[in-house]
């Protein structure tokens, strides 16, 4: 089979409509699912949550590949490939995720995520040989100083018996193995297989690995009768996951890993918003400058384009 073609250096503009509305969508949306997980974890082990939401995802990915009329037939390498990225972004990414946000805010961990923009540039580098430009280093060590006051803040206010510490460290792994997802996808092997059709077969193996850990982690899953537990769930599947994963991806095949980062902005500040309103988070002098860093950092990081 012969792989699709690159894209072009400059990539299409960030303000055409194929470019603006998926950017704006998957930002705006996952801002709103780092506040929906704090109800997954509340009742239910967090690896029983990371099941259950992608338990209801997969199928419905495959039913869209179906009806998009793309092929679901892969080739060893293409399995191959899906089986990496799945255990990656669908399992090692969503467990560290569910468990950092036991320790720490939505809202913090969704800032420390929007860093992913460092690791995708870096493995970008050395996966598909996309080359960082100098002011994107400098933002980036704007954007990691404002995290890191955002951090402090938390340590401080943690109570005696938090382990903020833990949080921050699952949140890093987290970040790194989502970031591994991003930029591998896109190498040649995984351009030429449908968007859909490849995402469906890596939620698969994803989510049977996560049925694997919580079987051997917690044991049995508990059944939560809470409609609101299922509600929640279905919206992290279906808009979530399902609306969300194909166009982010997409995106980074159409405009590269660095670039699509950009919505890490928007995510940021509609999460920070809810945990504000609903987790009761407390601003002061510090998180004010730390998250004003934070943005001016990313926005700074993120005007240097990557070049391929």
């Amino acid at each position: 089979m012969t792989a699709a073609p690159a894209p072009s250096t400059s990539g299409p503009s960030m303000l055409s409509l194929r470019v603006l509305i998926p950017f704006l969508l998957t930002g705006t949306i996952w801002g709103s699912t780092w506040f929906v997980i704090t109800g997954q974890i509340a009742g239910v082990p967090a690896a029983w949550g990371v099941f259950f939401r992608f338990m209801l995802a997969t199928p419905a990915l495959f039913a869209l590949a179906v009806v998009m009329g793309h092929r679901l037939r892969l080739n060893r390498p293409e399995h191959l490939l899906a089986l990496g990225v799945g255990i990656a972004q669908f399992s090692g990414n969503f467990l560290f995720v569910y468990h950092a946000e036991g320790h720490i805010t939505s809202g913090i961990v969704a800032v420390m995520f929007a860093l992913l923009m460092v690791p995708n540039a870096v493995f970008a580098k050395v996966f598909i040989g996309e080359k960082v430009q100098p002011g994107f280093i400098g933002g980036s060590m704007v954007a990691i100083a404002g995290v890191a006051m955002l951090l402090l803040h938390e340590w401080r206010a943690a109570p005696l018996d938090g382990n903020v510490g833990l949080g921050i460290v699952l949140a890093i792994g987290g970040m790194l193995a989502a970031s591994i997802a991003n930029v591998v996808q896109a190498n040649p092997t995984g351009r030429g297989v449908p968007m859909v059709s490849f995402l469906a077969w890596a939620m698969l193996y994803g989510t049977l690995f996560d049925l694997a850990y919580a079987l051997i982690t917690v044991g049995p899953p508990p059944v939560p009768t809470a409609w609101q537990f299922w509600a929640g769930t279905a919206y992290l599947a279906v808009i979530g996951s399902v609306v969300t994963f194909p166009l982010h991806y997409n995106l980074v095949r159409q405009i590269g890993a660095g670039r699509t980062a950009y919505n890490s902005i928007v995510t940021v500040c509609v999460a920070m918003l809810l945990s504000t309103v609903f987790e009761g988070y407390r601003w002061n002098m510090l998180t004010a400058i730390g998250a004003a860093l934070a943005l001016l950092g990313m926005g700074l990081a993120l005007r240097s384009k990557q070049k391929r």
